[in-house]
């Protein structure tokens, strides 16, 4: 399928998520992978929620667009995981990640995926959100999954694809694909916007 009709893009993206790799791919996108760049990913305190994920993707964008040219289209995006207003980010060891599945235990969270893409002229930047809820999970299942997914690249310490979606997520209330990181109807609606 072909994404741009009237106009000739060279897409880049400025993500070494292999799930995003993945989803982009699957929309039928060719694209080009960014070099990876060491970028600070501190934000304001004052920032919340949509606001965090949204200030990210867009410290994303500010990083590789001046390597951008004419003809150039670039997409950079940021997941945040909150449980009532506190963010749950990578886990930074096994501990961190058995704390945060046990906060998540038995509750509803909301997953936040701010999306930019754009050019050396101009950028979109966009947020899309959908609630999950966990069944309660015991300890075992907790460690079991940290201890076999190792999921310490993952906001919240858990993919929603992997075997603890399969077995602990009663429910969902928006896009699948945003909680894996990457909200692709809200992505092919901006394309269409650059193809315009």
């Amino acid at each position: 399928m072909q994404v741009f009709k009237n106009k000739t893009y060279r897409v880049f993206l400025g993500s070494q998520s292999p799930r995003r790799q993945y989803l982009i791919k699957e929309m039928g996108i060719d694209y080009e992978l960014k070099n990876h760049k060491d970028i600070d990913e501190t934000y304001p305190q004052s920032l919340q929620n949509q606001e965090i994920a949204l200030f990210l993707a867009k410290l994303k964008f500010d990083a590789y667009q001046p390597e951008l040219v004419e003809g150039d289209l670039l997409i950079t995006a940021d997941t945040i995981v909150c449980l009532d207003n506190h963010v749950l980010g990578k886990p930074q060891n096994r501990e961190d990640a058995l704390d945060m599945l046990n906060l998540l235990s038995g509750k509803t969270h909301r997953v936040f995926t701010g999306l930019c893409v754009g050019t050396n002229l101009r950028h979109i930047s966009v947020y899309d959100q959908t609630e999950v809820s966990f069944a309660p999970l015991s300890q075992a299942q907790i460690g079991a999954y940290v201890d076999t997914f190792k999921p310490f690249d993952k906001a919240g310490s858990y993919g929603i694809q992997d075997w603890i979606g399969y077995v602990g997520i009663e429910r969902i209330s928006g896009s699948f694909y945003n909680v894996m990181g990457l909200p692709t109807h809200v992505l092919y609606r901006i394309l269409k916007d650059f193809d315009a």
